[in-house]
């Protein structure tokens, strides 16, 4: 088999779903019409079975190029070659312009007279269901599945389609100049036939051009790296969704931590932390729209806000939390990397943390968006309410470990940030204010300092006892539980970094010495914990070592700036593609450093004119 590398793929979407498309012009990844619809094209976990959409030019040798238009998710994708050049422009206009659910490629042929082959060969319900093809005429195809979804496609070209058994090809020429164009549309969508083809082509790409650009151009950000925050913010974009306001961790499902392991899990659902993490970015940079759809999202749709349960950590796009994992067995996996997994098992664990990244994420809003509701803040009091009489108890952390529950250090931070920013928000909006929070808030931060910091490795270690530090520990300047320049933060991360850094990179622990995670694997390094590693330099004023490193890790990103989850030995990509997590954590580390770099040079400057000053004056 020859998979591509993870990293060789950008992605697009509509708001709806996401579909990614290699360097040689293959959409090997897409589930439909749904971010958490069974996919259509999953060649990325199985060449054979899992489904593609191909179009290339027919050249002996060529060199390919991948860029997004610039300040939008329209991908382009160009190959090379003597014989000439042509380019494939690929988008999904968005749900706010044409309802979603379609996406469109357009092959141009730039130089010379070129040849193209395409092949449309959809495998419904992750390659488990049959379908029947009909013609309806010679340009327009419909796919329909025999599965219990009836999910059903249509295949609408400006060029003759042939059916080939199970899937559709075309064989063309273009000149100079000249284009073809592919629509695959969900047929819930009805099309007048009259309806001018390739003017319809051309109307949607300069209007889905003119969306992303009008939304990027909200941002507030206007410092260093302006190009890759604000890819990071167009991926973001991309993983929301439209109808919910939910953001979902990851486009993908079961790309491996580790090839040929057994961490493949499905990442297409809302992560209480992901998505409040994201938020925060989102705010950063302005925008209060999208972070008042997640808080709606929470606020109306996620149930057990309601005190019906304890909060869960993640949920499907729509709030519902039964998420029932189960194995694709019939799928290979990326490059034999068994199970490939769909639903994830993970939502039943007892995850503490996520208490107080909503609850920062709940401050936030109410600070820079809008006040929230009295009702929510009573929905909220029953959570906190809970969690009072719960935190003191094992749980099985943010890295979801299966090898059983341990008192994690990074579990008893977040439920402090939970008590803190429920006080902070009663505080400010003068809401009836339980003093048993405060009572709570101060015993875990007494209890941190007591029972976590090791005297003899003079750091905070991952649990009581632990031989151990671990990544998560970063976010304790960066939650304002310690001060970044404090003597025990600052002999904590240098412990970090003897053991879990590697350059710029940053393991988020060691299993060997740590909690056993329950599978046997080594995986790389965690981009997210790597960006936090900058943002805790910079606030400790190692300003120079933080950006030496920034710069370092943005060389690390794919050739659209795009991160997957980890990073393997060879600096390849890992995991699931492209995760949410790690583009936030590139926003906070480039906002907070390019913050404290502003600073460092208004000070410098502002010493210089000084010393002027003096001198003129002596």
């Amino acid at each position: 088999m020859s998979y591509q590398p993870i990293e060789n793929y950008g992605i697009i979407g509509d708001l709806n779903t996401v579909a990614l498309i290699g360097l040689n012009g293959s959409v090997d990844f897409m589930c439909f019409p749904n971010f958490d619809s069974p996919s259509i094209f999953a060649a990325l976990l199985d060449e054979k079975k899992g489904g593609c959409f191909k179009l290339n030019p027919l050249f002996k040798e060529q060199k390919t190029k991948q860029l997004y238009l610039p300040d939008t998710n329209v991908l382009l994708t160009r190959f090379l070659s003597t014989e000439g050049v042509s380019e494939i422009t690929d988008f999904m206009p968005v749900e706010e312009l044409y309802n979603g659910k379609e996406l469109i490629r357009r092959v141009t042929t730039i130089r010379g007279d070129v040849k193209y082959r395409m092949k449309c060969m959809p495998r419904f319900n992750y390659g488990r269901s049959l379908h029947t093809i009909t013609s309806v005429s010679d340009t327009e195809i419909i796919f329909t599945s025999s599965g219990e979804e009836r999910t059903t496609i249509r295949l609408v070209s400006s060029v003759p389609l042939q059916v080939i058994g199970d899937d559709v090809v075309a064989e063309f020429s273009l000149g100079a100049t000249e284009t073809a164009d592919f629509l695959l549309e969900h047929v819930d969508k009805e099309h007048h036939s009259e309806r001018d083809f390739k003017a319809f082509i051309t109307e949607a790409l300069f209007e889905t051009v003119n969306y992303w650009k009008n939304w990027i151009a909200q941002s507030t950000y206007s410092g260093r790296w302006l190009d890759m925050v604000n890819r990071s913010a167009l991926v973001l974009k991309l993983l929301t969704s439209h109808n919910y306001g939910s953001v979902i961790a990851s486009a993908t499902f079961s790309l491996p931590e580790s090839i040929g392991g057994e961490r493949n899990f499905d990442y297409r659902f809302t992560w209480i932390r992901d998505a409040s993490f994201s938020m925060y970015a989102l705010i950063r940079l302005g925008y209060t729209k999208e972070a008042g759809a997640f808080m709606h999202w929470v606020e109306k749709l996620c149930q057990d806000i309601k005190g019906q349960n304890r909060l869960g950590i993640m949920y499907s796009i729509d709030g519902h939390r039964q998420l029932e994992e189960m194995a694709l067995d019939h799928f290979e996996g990326y490059r034999g990397s068994a199970p490939v997994r769909v639903g994830n098992d993970a939502y039943g664990q007892l995850q503490l943390d996520i208490y107080g990244e909503l609850l920062d994420a709940v401050y936030l809003y109410n600070k820079y968006g809008e006040p929230i509701s009295y009702d929510f803040w009573k929905d909220l009091e029953k959570q906190i309410d809970w969690l009072s009489d719960n935190w003191n108890q094992p749980d099985e952390g943010i890295w979801e470990v299966r090898g059983g529950r341990k008192n994690f250090l990074y579990s008893r931070l977040l439920c402090w940030v939970a008590f803190d920013r429920a006080i902070k928000i009663a505080e400010a909006r003068s809401f009836p204010l339980n003093p048993r929070w405060q009572t709570e808030r101060d015993t875990i931060f007494n209890n941190i300092f007591a029972d976590f910091w090791d005297e003899k490795k003079q750091a905070f270690m991952q649990y009581p006892g632990a031989e151990t530090v671990d990544a998560s520990t970063l976010l304790m300047p960066l939650v304002r539980f310690i001060s970044p320049k404090d003597p025990r933060w600052l002999s904590t991360l240098e412990r970090i970094e003897k053991e879990l850094v590697s350059d710029s990179l940053v393991y988020r622990y060691r299993p060997d010495l740590a909690a056993p995670d329950g599978f046997v694997s080594h995986e790389g390094t965690f981009s997210m914990c790597s960006f936090w590693y900058v943002e805790c330099l910079s606030r400790s004023g190692q300003l120079e070592k933080a950006r030496f490193y920034f710069e370092k890790m943005l060389g690390y990103a794919n050739h659209l700036g795009l991160y997957a989850e980890q990073l393997g030995f060879q600096g390849e990509h890992l995991g699931n593609f492209p995760q949410a997590f790690t583009h936030l954590g590139l926003i906070s580390a480039a906002y907070n450093l390019n913050g404290q770099l502003n600073d460092s040079r208004n000070k410098n400057v502002n010493n210089y004119s000084s010393t002027i000053y003096v001198n003129k004056n002596k």
